[in-house]
């Protein structure tokens, strides 16, 4: 089998890639080990950067986000039992997030790829990438219970952390940087509606917590707990009640309880894998980069990363030039580091490290502080919520 550019992974990152290429004229093909069904299902990220909701528009894969999504134009902050909301068009010149779940993202590409794009593969496992420093990459992979060969001009591993196209890079090359937090998120999602019509997100003494949803009678609730824990070790009824703790405010808000469910455990880390090419194999999203979710940037750091490739191989294809092909790493880099310290500092700022001196709880307090009070503070932050630019 023969292509321009191979995908390893279609998640929300090599599924929009295989869109932005088919609108460009260049084919792909797209190999994905799990079935369509998994892919369709599995939970992730939900909170969509504007940016990355006008890539989906611009792509002709937004009709049904621009139906079924929820726009929202802030998120809510709380700390020492008060509330402060961040108007984000206001400090961002009318820039919003949208509430649109990546199952949904997931759909709704895989829908167009098998009407109007090149193959898709699924439960095709991608073996490995040979010759990534040549002209003619490799991808060798099991689909239908053999082995295969997929020769490219270009490979794009959207495998994630585990796949083998980061492992296609020689360890002699590459500079690895990363934090593990002392903490998780308990996530769980309930049959009720949400108790805020915004994201809210809440330091409190005994750990953070987040209030997001899924659709207007789903919500999605998350709560600080040690690194380790198991989610089934929390009953339906301990975790309401944490949750109403942390929530607490001075004025008569309540938290509206219903069925759980599903309970799962996210640890919290940051990884960046530097260079993000090698040769004719390109890295995207989580196979190159991970960010703690405080910041719902690890969708939208994938989605930038595919737009700066698929950019880059369009203007080598119009213009015979791959200057921007070359500089794919560095300019996604820019991007990523961004993300990481933003992602970095929300994380730092809302959650209760074990241990925490009354110090360090009054540092946080100064911090939340500050961006109740100073519209510099917040418009940062609402810089960095809303999504940095795409190159």
């Amino acid at each position: 089998m023969r292509t321009t550019v191979g995908i390893i992974g279609a998640g929300p990152a090599g599924l929009l890639l295989a869109r932005l290429l088919h609108n460009a004229g260049i084919d792909s093909v797209v190999l994905e080990s799990r079935d369509r069904a998994y892919v369709e299902q599995r939970q992730r990220a939900g909170i969509l950067e504007q940016g990355t909701v006008d890539v989906l528009r611009a792509a002709g894969a937004g009709a049904r986000m621009d139906r079924e999504g929820l726009r929202h134009d802030g998120i809510e902050l709380r700390f020492a039992r008060r509330r402060h909301r961040v108007d984000f068009p206001g400090l961002t010149g009318g820039r919003s997030v949208m509430v649109y779940a990546q199952t949904e993202v997931c759909k709704d590409l895989i829908a167009l790829q098998l009407k109007e794009g090149g193959p898709l593969l699924f439960e095709a496992e991608a073996l490995a990438v040979e010759g990534a420093d040549t002209g003619s990459p490799r991808v060798r992979f099991r689909h239908e219970g053999r082995e295969d060969v997929l020769e490219c001009a270009y490979v794009v591993g959207c495998d994630g952390f585990w796949g083998v196209a980061r492992k296609a890079i020689p360890e002699e090359l590459t500079q690895v940087f990363e934090r593990t937090y002392p903490f998780g998120w308990l996530g769980i999602l309930a049959d009720v509606p949400p108790s805020h019509d915004e994201l809210v997100y809440a330091r409190h003494d005994r750990g953070f917590a987040l209030l997001s949803m899924r659709s207007p009678v789903v919500s999605r609730l998350y709560l600080q707990v040690p690194e380790g824990t198991d989610a089934e070790s929390w009953s339906d009824e301990e975790i309401w009640d944490e949750l109403e703790r942390r929530f607490e405010t001075d004025d008569d808000w309540r938290l509206a309880r219903g069925p759980i469910t599903s309970k799962s455990v996210t640890p919290m880390r940051s990884h960046v894998h530097e260079p993000m090419r090698h040769g004719r194999l390109f890295l995207a999203g989580d196979a190159a980069h991970i960010v703690p979710p405080t910041g719902a940037k690890g969708l939208n750091l994938a989605v930038g990363d595919v737009v700066t490739f698929a950019r880059a191989l369009a203007h080598h294809e119009e213009t015979g030039s791959g200057e921007l092909l070359d500089a794919y790493s560095e300019t996604c880099l820019r991007r990523v580091w961004q993300a990481e310290r933003f992602s970095y500092e929300m994380t730092t700022l809302l959650h209760r490290s074990p241990g925490a001196t009354p110090f360090e709880d009054r540092i946080q307090l100064a911090g939340l502080e500050r961006l109740a009070s100073a519209r510099a503070a917040e418009q940062d932050l609402a810089e960095g919520y809303t999504g940095f630019p795409l190159e």
